[in-house]
């Protein structure tokens, strides 16, 4: 397996690719693309698009995002809590526009209300956004989801169906995983936790191999916590998880969030993915987000908009 990654967020470039095939203006990896605008930017998306159609086409596409973080407060340091309102609104429109199959996100969904009843509020506004997908979407249940609220409380008041589940979905199967465990197997919920301590039980352990094992599809696996050895954001025994992963055989990328940074690993022949996060900086323009792209020849592409990089993994 071969990874190409682009350099960080470069501004003075234009880059190829498309434009999610919305009238709103998107930035990609620091191009403006608006459609039906004549110039630099717009020839370079138009050309890329003419180029692209000849490449084979993803046997599925995901819209992405992670550490939405959304709360009706003040901004508190780099964390812009608000400004998350539009920015998933904006990235909803690009994953509609982009006619991606699924919509996934990746944890930390709200933030940390004072109470039960400020919390479900924030948690309904902001999923009546990601709501405004048009196809199946997918929870990663974070920290902070379960800071003010019970687990229970978050499936409740969201489209989330279950803390961990599989589905199979155009060729693929999909395992969403929850770590939000203490280390004596206590459930986040109520403030009753610490970040730094976060663990996927064994019963969850014995539920993730069986299902593995069910499965002949190339599986992907989503979780808010990263699965790579990283203290203080890694799963505390994300080694036990990984062997899980190994051993089927069938595991082909993990994405995660957390750390609020993008990061790449390939551990044991799996790829292990973390988007940046969403809520990070002010304005629109601060979004962070991605299509991801699925090729039936095992090759992941990584389509970053705003803030968020690209990645090509090579099957």
């Amino acid at each position: 397996m071969k990874l190409h990654e682009s350099n960080p967020i470069d501004r003075n470039r234009a880059d190829g690719r498309q434009d999610c095939g919305t009238r709103r203006a998107f930035l990609k990896r620091g191009a403006l693309f608006v459609p039906g605008v004549v110039g630099f930017a717009a020839a370079a998306s138009s050309a890329a698009r003419a180029a692209s159609s000849e490449e084979a086409k993803p046997a599925l596409r995901i819209g992405m995002m992670a550490d939405v973080h959304y709360a009706d407060r003040q901004t508190a340091g780099s964390r812009h809590y608000r400004d998350s309102l539009v920015k998933v609104r904006e990235a909803v429109e690009c994953f509609n526009g982009a006619k991606a199959d699924l919509a996934v996100e990746l944890g930390d969904f709200i933030d940390a209300a004072p109470d039960v009843a400020t919390e479900i509020g924030h948690l309904k506004r902001i999923d009546a956004e990601f709501s405004r997908f048009k196809g199946r979407r997918l929870y990663a249940l974070g920290n902070h989801c379960v800071h003010t609220l019970t687990k229970q409380e978050f499936i409740d008041n969201s489209g989330m169906s279950a803390a961990h589940y599989s589905l199979d979905m155009g060729g693929f199967h999909f395992v969403v995983l929850d770590a939000n465990y203490r280390s004596d197997g206590v459930a986040y919920g109520r403030k009753n936790s610490r970040w730094t301590d976060a663990n996927i039980p064994q019963d969850q352990l014995d539920w993730l191999a069986a299902d593995l094992r069910q499965s002949k599809k190339t599986s992907i696996v989503f979780l808010h916590h990263r699965l790579e050895d990283v203290p203080p954001h890694s799963v505390k025994n994300a080694a036990a998880v990984r062997k899980v992963l190994e051993a089927s055989g069938n595991v082909s990328a993990v994405f995660c969030g957390h750390s609020h940074r993008s990061h790449y690993a390939e551990i044991g022949g799996i790829h292990y993915c973390t988007l940046r996060a969403l809520v990070e900086g002010p304005g629109i323009e601060n979004g962070a987000y991605a299509l991801v792209d699925l090729f039936e020849d095992g090759s992941i592409r990584i389509d970053g908009f705003r803030m968020q990089e690209d990645r090509q993994i090579e099957g």
